[in-house]
Protein backbone atom coordinates (compact mmCIF):
# COMPACT_ATOMS: atom_id res chain seq x y z
CA UNK A 1 0.00 0.00 0.00
CA UNK A 2 0.88 3.32 -0.16
CA UNK A 3 0.14 6.59 1.40
CA UNK A 4 -2.88 8.05 1.69
CA UNK A 5 -4.01 11.56 2.52
CA UNK A 6 -6.91 12.03 4.94
CA UNK A 7 -6.42 15.92 5.49
CA UNK A 8 -4.00 18.63 4.64
CA UNK A 9 -0.64 17.33 6.08
CA UNK A 10 -2.01 14.63 7.53
CA UNK A 11 -1.46 11.27 5.76
CA UNK A 12 -1.83 7.48 6.32
CA UNK A 13 1.28 5.73 5.95
CA UNK A 14 0.71 2.37 7.61
CA UNK A 15 0.38 -1.48 6.47
CA UNK A 16 -2.08 -3.64 5.31
CA UNK A 17 -1.84 -7.48 6.61
CA UNK A 18 -4.01 -9.35 4.19
CA UNK A 19 -3.00 -12.63 5.43
CA UNK A 20 -2.53 -13.07 9.44
CA UNK A 21 -5.13 -14.55 10.92
CA UNK A 22 -4.24 -14.88 14.66
CA UNK A 23 -2.85 -11.93 16.94
CA UNK A 24 -1.26 -12.87 20.68
CA UNK A 25 -1.21 -16.48 19.66
CA UNK A 26 -4.75 -15.70 20.52
CA UNK A 27 -7.22 -13.77 18.75
CA UNK A 28 -8.37 -14.90 15.56
CA UNK A 29 -8.44 -11.97 12.58
CA UNK A 30 -10.58 -13.60 10.12
CA UNK A 31 -10.18 -10.72 7.84
CA UNK A 32 -6.84 -9.85 8.39
CA UNK A 33 -5.56 -6.22 10.09
CA UNK A 34 -4.20 -3.43 9.39
CA UNK A 35 -1.20 -1.54 11.46
CA UNK A 36 -2.06 2.30 10.87
CA UNK A 37 0.44 4.88 11.33
CA UNK A 38 0.26 8.35 10.33
CA UNK A 39 2.65 11.37 9.35
CA UNK A 40 1.27 15.05 10.35
CA UNK A 41 3.08 17.45 8.52
CA UNK A 42 3.23 20.94 10.31
CA UNK A 43 4.60 24.66 8.35
CA UNK A 44 7.19 23.82 11.16
CA UNK A 45 8.31 20.48 12.39
CA UNK A 46 6.98 16.71 10.81
CA UNK A 47 5.43 13.99 13.47
CA UNK A 48 5.62 10.01 12.82
CA UNK A 49 2.64 8.84 15.02
CA UNK A 50 2.83 5.40 15.67
CA UNK A 51 4.97 2.75 13.40
CA UNK A 52 4.33 -0.52 12.62
CA UNK A 53 4.80 -4.32 13.48
CA UNK A 54 8.34 -5.55 12.86
CA UNK A 55 7.27 -7.91 10.01
CA UNK A 56 6.34 -4.76 8.02
CA UNK A 57 8.45 -2.05 8.65
CA UNK A 58 9.85 -2.06 5.24
CA UNK A 59 6.41 -0.96 4.02
CA UNK A 60 6.75 1.81 6.51
CA UNK A 61 10.03 3.36 4.82
CA UNK A 62 8.96 2.88 1.73
CA UNK A 63 5.69 5.24 1.86
CA UNK A 64 7.87 7.21 4.28
CA UNK A 65 10.02 6.96 0.65
CA UNK A 66 7.06 7.87 -1.35
CA UNK A 67 5.80 10.23 0.65
CA UNK A 68 9.02 12.49 0.42
CA UNK A 69 9.83 12.68 4.02
CA UNK A 70 13.36 13.86 4.33
CA UNK A 71 13.38 14.42 8.00
CA UNK A 72 11.55 13.11 10.88
CA UNK A 73 11.47 15.39 14.03
CA UNK A 74 8.96 13.77 16.30
CA UNK A 75 7.96 10.18 17.21
CA UNK A 76 5.04 9.97 18.83
CA UNK A 77 4.17 6.43 20.58
CA UNK A 78 0.79 6.26 22.08
CA UNK A 79 1.20 2.23 22.90
CA UNK A 80 4.19 0.70 23.48
CA UNK A 81 3.01 -2.68 22.18
CA UNK A 82 5.05 -4.45 19.07
CA UNK A 83 2.55 -3.88 16.38
CA UNK A 84 2.48 -0.67 17.30
CA UNK A 85 5.85 0.11 18.27
CA UNK A 86 8.15 -2.95 16.01
CA UNK A 87 9.66 -0.32 13.77
CA UNK A 88 10.68 1.90 15.84
CA UNK A 89 13.89 0.52 16.07
CA UNK A 90 14.48 1.15 12.47
CA UNK A 91 13.03 4.38 12.15
CA UNK A 92 15.24 5.55 14.80
CA UNK A 93 18.57 4.49 13.11
CA UNK A 94 17.23 5.98 9.91
CA UNK A 95 16.29 9.53 11.36
CA UNK A 96 19.05 9.57 14.02
CA UNK A 97 17.73 13.36 14.87
CA UNK A 98 14.26 12.47 16.02
CA UNK A 99 12.78 12.47 19.13
CA UNK A 100 10.36 10.03 20.73
CA UNK A 101 7.20 11.37 22.52
CA UNK A 102 5.34 9.52 24.94
CA UNK A 103 4.59 9.35 28.76
CA UNK A 104 6.49 8.25 31.76
CA UNK A 105 4.64 4.49 31.52
CA UNK A 106 5.21 4.21 27.84
CA UNK A 107 8.68 4.86 27.55
CA UNK A 108 9.75 2.54 29.86
CA UNK A 109 8.12 0.05 28.60
CA UNK A 110 10.00 0.79 25.30
CA UNK A 111 13.07 0.51 27.06
CA UNK A 112 12.54 -2.97 28.09
CA UNK A 113 10.63 -4.25 24.93
CA UNK A 114 12.43 -2.34 22.42
CA UNK A 115 15.68 -1.15 23.99
CA UNK A 116 15.23 1.63 23.16
CA UNK A 117 17.72 4.92 24.69
CA UNK A 118 15.82 6.67 27.08
CA UNK A 119 17.63 9.40 26.58
CA UNK A 120 15.88 10.03 22.99
CA UNK A 121 12.68 10.20 24.87
CA UNK A 122 10.93 13.32 25.57
CA UNK A 123 8.26 12.36 28.59
CA UNK A 124 5.11 13.96 28.47
CA UNK A 125 1.63 14.82 30.92
CA UNK A 126 -1.61 14.25 30.15
CA UNK A 127 -3.12 17.41 28.16
CA UNK A 128 0.49 18.47 27.37
CA UNK A 129 0.65 19.57 23.77
CA UNK A 130 3.40 20.04 20.94
CA UNK A 131 3.46 22.74 18.14
CA UNK A 132 4.48 21.77 14.93
CA UNK A 133 3.97 25.25 13.60
CA UNK A 134 0.31 25.18 11.94
CA UNK A 135 -0.56 22.47 14.37
CA UNK A 136 -0.82 21.62 17.86
CA UNK A 137 -0.79 18.17 18.93
CA UNK A 138 -2.65 17.56 22.41
CA UNK A 139 -1.85 14.22 24.28
CA UNK A 140 -4.76 12.39 26.37
CA UNK A 141 -3.39 9.81 28.88
CA UNK A 142 -6.20 6.85 28.77
CA UNK A 143 -4.13 4.16 30.75
CA UNK A 144 -6.19 0.37 30.27
CA UNK A 145 -7.19 0.95 26.97
CA UNK A 146 -6.35 -1.51 26.80
CA UNK A 147 -2.44 -1.39 28.52
CA UNK A 148 -1.66 0.78 31.66
CA UNK A 149 0.06 3.32 29.23
CA UNK A 150 -1.66 3.91 26.45
CA UNK A 151 -2.46 7.53 25.32
CA UNK A 152 -4.51 9.15 21.97
CA UNK A 153 -2.81 12.06 19.97
CA UNK A 154 -5.25 15.09 19.27
CA UNK A 155 -4.57 17.38 16.56
CA UNK A 156 -6.53 20.39 17.63
CA UNK A 157 -6.30 22.45 14.31
CA UNK A 158 -7.81 19.40 12.20
CA UNK A 159 -9.85 18.04 15.10
CA UNK A 160 -8.13 14.44 13.55
CA UNK A 161 -8.22 11.73 16.95
CA UNK A 162 -5.28 9.41 16.52
CA UNK A 163 -6.76 6.72 18.75
CA UNK A 164 -4.55 4.30 19.02
CA UNK A 165 -5.99 0.57 19.90
CA UNK A 166 -9.73 2.70 20.69
CA UNK A 167 -12.08 2.56 18.17
CA UNK A 168 -10.11 -0.10 16.72
CA UNK A 169 -11.18 -2.89 14.54
CA UNK A 170 -8.86 -5.96 12.95
CA UNK A 171 -10.05 -5.98 9.50
CA UNK A 172 -7.80 -5.70 5.96
CA UNK A 173 -9.95 -3.11 3.79
CA UNK A 174 -8.74 -1.25 0.81
CA UNK A 175 -10.84 1.81 2.08
CA UNK A 176 -9.21 3.99 3.78
CA UNK A 177 -12.61 5.58 5.90
CA UNK A 178 -15.44 3.03 6.56
CA UNK A 179 -17.22 2.70 3.71
CA UNK A 180 -20.70 1.39 5.14
CA UNK A 181 -21.01 1.58 9.20
CA UNK A 182 -22.65 -2.44 8.92
CA UNK A 183 -19.51 -3.60 7.36
CA UNK A 184 -17.01 -2.63 10.02
CA UNK A 185 -19.86 -2.85 13.05
CA UNK A 186 -18.99 -6.75 13.55
CA UNK A 187 -15.34 -6.42 13.43
CA UNK A 188 -15.67 -3.34 16.13
CA UNK A 189 -17.60 -5.29 18.05
CA UNK A 190 -15.23 -8.35 18.02
CA UNK A 191 -12.01 -5.90 18.74
CA UNK A 192 -13.86 -4.73 21.90
CA UNK A 193 -14.96 -8.11 22.69
CA UNK A 194 -11.21 -9.59 22.50
CA UNK A 195 -9.13 -6.91 23.97
CA UNK A 196 -11.43 -3.61 25.38
CA UNK A 197 -14.15 -5.43 27.01
CA UNK A 198 -12.26 -6.14 30.18
CA UNK A 199 -11.45 -2.59 31.03
CA UNK A 200 -14.87 -0.75 29.68
CA UNK A 201 -15.09 1.06 33.50
CA UNK A 202 -12.20 2.82 31.97
CA UNK A 203 -13.15 3.49 28.62
CA UNK A 204 -16.40 5.17 30.02
CA UNK A 205 -14.19 7.80 31.95
CA UNK A 206 -11.84 8.53 28.90
CA UNK A 207 -14.93 9.25 26.36
CA UNK A 208 -16.21 11.69 29.18
CA UNK A 209 -13.30 13.49 28.05
CA UNK A 210 -14.00 12.99 24.63
CA UNK A 211 -16.82 14.51 24.25
CA UNK A 212 -15.54 17.58 25.28
CA UNK A 213 -13.37 17.90 21.87
CA UNK A 214 -14.53 18.96 18.65
CA UNK A 215 -13.38 15.25 16.90
CA UNK A 216 -14.01 15.52 13.33
CA UNK A 217 -12.04 12.13 12.10
CA UNK A 218 -11.31 9.00 14.33
CA UNK A 219 -8.22 7.15 12.85
CA UNK A 220 -7.39 4.23 15.24
CA UNK A 221 -4.49 2.01 14.84
CA UNK A 222 -6.51 -1.03 13.40
CA UNK A 223 -8.94 -0.81 10.79
CA UNK A 224 -10.47 1.94 8.58
CA UNK A 225 -10.91 5.34 9.73
CA UNK A 226 -14.25 7.08 11.16
CA UNK A 227 -14.96 10.29 8.91
CA UNK A 228 -17.30 11.12 11.36
CA UNK A 229 -17.14 9.78 15.24
CA UNK A 230 -20.96 9.25 15.61
CA UNK A 231 -21.11 5.54 14.89
CA UNK A 232 -18.37 4.42 16.80
CA UNK A 233 -19.20 6.06 20.01
CA UNK A 234 -22.38 5.24 20.00
CA UNK A 235 -21.59 1.94 19.58
CA UNK A 236 -18.93 2.19 21.95
CA UNK A 237 -21.57 3.72 24.84
CA UNK A 238 -23.84 0.75 24.04
CA UNK A 239 -20.88 -2.09 24.63
CA UNK A 240 -19.62 -0.01 27.81
CA UNK A 241 -22.82 0.16 29.61
CA UNK A 242 -24.48 -1.60 32.55
CA UNK A 243 -27.26 -2.48 29.94
CA UNK A 244 -27.72 -6.06 29.40
CA UNK A 245 -29.97 -8.08 26.44
CA UNK A 246 -32.56 -10.65 26.88
CA UNK A 247 -29.78 -13.14 25.92
CA UNK A 248 -28.08 -16.28 27.30
CA UNK A 249 -24.99 -17.71 26.18
CA UNK A 250 -24.07 -21.45 26.46
CA UNK A 251 -20.35 -22.44 25.84
CA UNK A 252 -20.33 -26.44 26.06
CA UNK A 253 -18.76 -29.40 25.56
CA UNK A 254 -20.12 -33.28 25.15
CA UNK A 255 -18.59 -36.30 25.10
CA UNK A 256 -21.05 -39.08 24.84
CA UNK A 257 -23.55 -36.52 24.11
CA UNK A 258 -25.36 -36.55 27.73
CA UNK A 259 -24.24 -32.70 28.33
CA UNK A 260 -25.34 -32.09 24.53
CA UNK A 261 -28.82 -33.18 25.17
CA UNK A 262 -29.25 -31.10 28.16
CA UNK A 263 -27.71 -28.10 26.25
CA UNK A 264 -30.50 -28.88 23.43
CA UNK A 265 -32.94 -28.85 26.21
CA UNK A 266 -31.95 -25.68 28.00
CA UNK A 267 -32.16 -23.92 24.61
CA UNK A 268 -35.92 -25.42 23.66
CA UNK A 269 -37.09 -24.29 26.91
CA UNK A 270 -35.49 -20.34 27.03
CA UNK A 271 -36.86 -20.05 23.54
CA UNK A 272 -40.26 -21.35 24.64
CA UNK A 273 -39.96 -18.87 27.22
CA UNK A 274 -39.37 -15.81 24.75
CA UNK A 275 -35.40 -15.97 26.41
CA UNK A 276 -32.72 -15.12 23.24
CA UNK A 277 -30.06 -18.13 23.44
CA UNK A 278 -26.73 -19.25 22.07
CA UNK A 279 -25.36 -22.67 22.71
CA UNK A 280 -22.08 -22.24 21.25
CA UNK A 281 -19.89 -25.79 20.63
CA UNK A 282 -16.41 -25.57 22.44
CA UNK A 283 -14.60 -28.15 20.02
CA UNK A 284 -15.79 -26.16 17.04
CA UNK A 285 -16.41 -22.48 18.35
CA UNK A 286 -14.30 -19.16 17.06
CA UNK A 287 -13.12 -17.36 20.56
CA UNK A 288 -13.85 -14.06 18.81
CA UNK A 289 -17.79 -15.24 18.40
CA UNK A 290 -17.96 -16.13 21.93
CA UNK A 291 -16.46 -13.31 23.29
CA UNK A 292 -18.73 -11.18 21.13
CA UNK A 293 -21.71 -12.87 22.35
CA UNK A 294 -20.41 -12.18 25.76
CA UNK A 295 -20.71 -8.92 25.01
CA UNK A 296 -24.69 -8.14 25.60
CA UNK A 297 -25.75 -11.55 27.19
CA UNK A 298 -27.83 -11.48 30.91
CA UNK A 299 -26.75 -14.58 31.51
CA UNK A 300 -24.10 -17.68 31.00
CA UNK A 301 -24.64 -21.08 31.08
CA UNK A 302 -21.25 -22.94 31.25
CA UNK A 303 -22.26 -26.92 29.91
CA UNK A 304 -19.60 -29.55 30.77
CA UNK A 305 -19.65 -33.11 31.63
CA UNK A 306 -16.71 -34.12 34.34
CA UNK A 307 -13.30 -35.25 33.29
CA UNK A 308 -11.86 -37.26 36.14
CA UNK A 309 -12.72 -35.25 38.76
CA UNK A 310 -13.77 -32.03 37.50
CA UNK A 311 -14.70 -29.88 34.27
CA UNK A 312 -13.50 -30.64 30.71
CA UNK A 313 -10.29 -28.72 30.01
CA UNK A 314 -12.80 -26.91 27.08
CA UNK A 315 -14.90 -26.11 29.15
CA UNK A 316 -12.52 -24.58 31.49
CA UNK A 317 -11.01 -22.49 29.54
CA UNK A 318 -14.11 -21.30 28.10
CA UNK A 319 -15.21 -20.39 31.54
CA UNK A 320 -11.41 -18.07 31.94
CA UNK A 321 -11.97 -16.41 29.34
CA UNK A 322 -15.25 -16.07 30.52
CA UNK A 323 -13.62 -14.26 33.68
CA UNK A 324 -10.80 -12.85 32.46
CA UNK A 325 -12.39 -10.31 29.64
CA UNK A 326 -15.67 -9.49 32.75
CA UNK A 327 -18.30 -9.04 30.82
CA UNK A 328 -21.42 -7.18 32.22
CA UNK A 329 -23.40 -10.55 32.90
CA UNK A 330 -25.75 -10.55 35.89
CA UNK A 331 -26.22 -14.52 35.96
CA UNK A 332 -24.71 -17.78 35.74
CA UNK A 333 -25.07 -21.54 35.82
CA UNK A 334 -23.79 -24.60 34.88
CA UNK A 335 -25.09 -27.85 33.64
CA UNK A 336 -23.92 -31.48 33.15
CA UNK A 337 -23.13 -34.67 33.83
CA UNK A 338 -20.90 -37.14 35.82
CA UNK A 339 -19.71 -40.32 36.01
CA UNK A 340 -18.60 -41.34 39.49
CA UNK A 341 -17.89 -37.77 40.92
CA UNK A 342 -16.05 -34.84 41.16
CA UNK A 343 -16.16 -30.92 41.73
CA UNK A 344 -17.22 -29.54 38.97
CA UNK A 345 -19.87 -27.17 39.58
CA UNK A 346 -17.63 -25.93 43.07
CA UNK A 347 -14.45 -25.60 40.34
CA UNK A 348 -16.53 -23.66 37.51
CA UNK A 349 -17.96 -21.27 39.88
CA UNK A 350 -14.93 -20.42 41.74
CA UNK A 351 -13.29 -19.13 38.17
CA UNK A 352 -15.94 -16.36 37.92
CA UNK A 353 -14.41 -14.72 41.24
CA UNK A 354 -13.91 -11.24 38.89
CA UNK A 355 -17.52 -11.28 37.19
CA UNK A 356 -19.07 -12.32 40.35
CA UNK A 357 -22.47 -12.78 38.56
CA UNK A 358 -25.51 -14.52 40.73
CA UNK A 359 -25.27 -18.24 40.26
CA UNK A 360 -28.74 -19.95 39.43
CA UNK A 361 -29.29 -23.55 40.98
CA UNK A 362 -27.03 -25.82 38.36
CA UNK A 363 -27.98 -29.14 36.78
CA UNK A 364 -25.48 -31.18 37.30
CA UNK A 365 -26.77 -34.71 36.94
CA UNK A 366 -25.36 -38.74 37.36
CA UNK A 367 -25.43 -39.97 33.69
CA UNK A 368 -27.86 -39.64 30.97
CA UNK A 369 -30.55 -37.47 31.22
CA UNK A 370 -33.84 -38.43 32.37
CA UNK A 371 -37.55 -37.38 33.25
CA UNK A 372 -36.02 -35.65 36.12
CA UNK A 373 -33.63 -34.20 34.22
CA UNK A 374 -35.90 -32.19 31.94
CA UNK A 375 -38.06 -31.22 34.95
CA UNK A 376 -34.99 -29.51 36.18
CA UNK A 377 -33.93 -28.18 33.24
CA UNK A 378 -37.12 -26.55 32.80
CA UNK A 379 -36.95 -24.74 36.19
CA UNK A 380 -33.21 -23.31 35.77
CA UNK A 381 -34.98 -21.97 32.38
CA UNK A 382 -37.85 -20.74 34.31
CA UNK A 383 -35.14 -19.31 36.98
CA UNK A 384 -33.21 -17.34 34.32
CA UNK A 385 -36.91 -16.19 32.00
CA UNK A 386 -37.66 -15.17 36.02
CA UNK A 387 -34.54 -13.02 36.63
CA UNK A 388 -34.43 -11.31 33.31
CA UNK A 389 -38.26 -10.46 33.97
CA UNK A 390 -37.01 -8.85 37.50
CA UNK A 391 -34.30 -6.31 35.91
CA UNK A 392 -37.00 -5.26 32.77
CA UNK A 393 -35.19 -7.21 30.00
CA UNK A 394 -38.04 -9.85 29.47
CA UNK A 395 -41.80 -8.90 29.29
Amino acid sequence: MTFREIKPGIYWIGSIDWDRRLFDSLIPLPQGTSYNAYLVKGSEKTALIDTVDPTKEYELVQNLVRIGVDGIDYIIVNHAEQDHSGALPMILELFPGARVVTNEKCRDLLVALLDIDGDRVDVIEDNDTLSLGDKTLQFLITPWVHWPETMLTYVQESKVLFSCDLFGSHIATSDLFVSDERIVYSPSKRYYAEIMMPFRSSIKGHMEKLDKLPIGIVAPSHGPLYATPDPIFSAYRDWISDDVKNEVVIPYVSMHGSTEKMVNLLTEALIAKGVGVAPYNLTVTDTGELAMALVDAATVVIATPTVLFGPHPQAVCATYLVNLLRPKMRFASVIGSYGWGGKTVETLKGMLSSVKPELLEPVYIRGAPGAETVREIERLAEDIAKKHREIGILD
